[in-house]
């Protein structure tokens, strides 16, 4: 008889005790995860898969890593009995989720899987942490003893690497199989690759519209800051110091598309080149693009600021208006026609195109606020007030506001 054969762990005694534990580990598992939803914070937030390690895997790893100490002790601990896994939209969520649960946890250890593989390998990537468990998070009183090592381990990957990391696990792990084979080595690598890739691509793409949104805000609050100096005179209105904005530039990756037209006349709006935006802006418009109604609309919308700033408002008008026959739903449109009406002192014209622009959103304060200050170059203010109050009760309470009220009191006199 081998001696060894009464070395071998007591596999019915040990199931008996990983089981007794599996539903105070799940409690422990599910605060875990619980701290993590509550403390995450991502402009795309993250899904979560968790689990408590099966006892055949359980065992399984006892055996191969730790069977000495299982000949001494019941229940082994592992890193990896609870686990969480954190999966995000993009690789710049990687990092941030990273240094999120660092801030919110004691953490233990750091493991960068993957990071060492060249490009012909195709194992996973993936992030995994181990961390200690809160105190807020172990039972009020568990009914076994909890080792002091006990840690629950969090991995972070993204939406195409926990993909590939599950089917590496049914191909190759679970099957306890290497491909020796070179073609099915390349083919897998190639797969492996081919979602890398498109991680990355993913990740150009959200760049591109990160980038394009702060050209467009940045256009955007521009055209606002000489609305202001255009329609408010300093009685209703003490001009504001230009914002100063930083926006970080990136080269689009497709050069030529109407994506990259579009951000090469945002930038040149933004650094002041508006004749330049205008030519852009005009190629694009003459290439009629598809689908025609939304892109007609929003380049027209475009153009009709870049003439704006030109000082060149029947050109900036017509624009807005073709951009509202391309799109009848937009009403930041209706509200830049008003604008320009009120410029040109057309203030009925500019009343009509703001109550237009609020029948299709009335949560706008500013498009109040300004129809108020077109009641009352009409003298209508009754009508100048009840915007002002609907301004105030969506949240606009500035200067400019102070000022027309003020304006308001004076014509009402003591019915104020």
């Amino acid at each position: 008889m081998n001696s060894n054969f009464f070395l071998f762990p007591n596999k019915t005694k040990i199931k008996e005790n990983y089981e007794a534990y599996t539903p105070i580990l799940a409690d422990i598992l599910e605060k875990v995860e619980n701290k993590l939803r509550k403390n995450i914070k991502l402009a795309s937030m993250p899904t979560y898969k968790s689990r408590v390690k099966s006892f055949n895997s359980y065992y399984s790893k006892v055996l191969r890593l730790k069977a000495e100490e299982a000949e001494k002790s019941d229940f082994i601990p592992l890193t990896d009995m609870m686990g969480i896994r954190v999966i995000c939209a993009f690789i710049e969520d990687l990092a941030e989720v990273e240094q999120q649960v660092k801030d919110n946890f004691i953490v233990r250890e750091v493991e960068y899987k993957g990071a060492q593989q060249n490009f012909r390998e195709f194992g996973y990537e993936s992030i995994h942490i181990l961390i200690a468990i809160p105190d807020d998070c172990m039972p009020k009183k568990p009914t076994l003893p909890l080792p002091e090592s006990i840690v629950c381990e969090i991995q972070i990957r993204t939406i195409l690497q926990d993909a590939w990391a599950e089917v590496e696990h049914e191909l190759i792990y679970k099957t306890e199989f290497t491909p020796f084979d070179l073609p099915l080595k390349r083919k897998l690598a190639s797969i492996n690759a081919s979602l890398s890739l498109a991680d990355i691509i993913f990740q150009e793409i959200r760049d591109y519209q990160k980038n394009m949104q702060g050209e467009v805000e940045a256009r955007r609050a521009s055209f606002y800051d000489k609305v202001d100096d255009l329609t408010l005179n300093t009685s209703v209105d003490e001009k504001r110091a230009p914002l100063q904005r930083s926006i970080s530039r990136v080269s689009p990756y497709v050069r030529g598309t109407i994506d990259d037209m579009i951000l090469q006349a945002l930038q040149a709006h933004n650094d002041g080149d508006f004749e330049r935006a205008i030519v852009i802006y005009t190629e694009i418009l003459d290439s009629k693009p598809a689908p025609a109604n939304s892109v007609m609309a929003v380049i027209y919308k475009h153009r009709g600021m870049a003439f704006f700033a030109e000082n060149k408002y029947e050109e900036s008008l017509q624009d807005f208006k073709s951009s509202v026959k391309y799109d009848e739903k937009g009403f930041r449109s209706y509200y830049y026609i008003g604008i320009v009406y009120s410029i040109m002192n057309k203030h009925q014209d500019a009343v009509d195109a703001f109550t237009k622009s609020l029948s299709i959103n009335e949560f706008q304060s500013h498009t109040h606020f300004r129809r108020a200050v077109s009641y009352f170059k009409l003298n209508n203010y009754d009508e100048s007030l009840a915007d002002l109050n609907a301004a105030r009760s969506l949240g606009l309470e500035d200067e400019e506001c102070e000022a027309l009220n003020k304006k308001l009191v004076e014509k009402f006199g003591m019915k104020m």
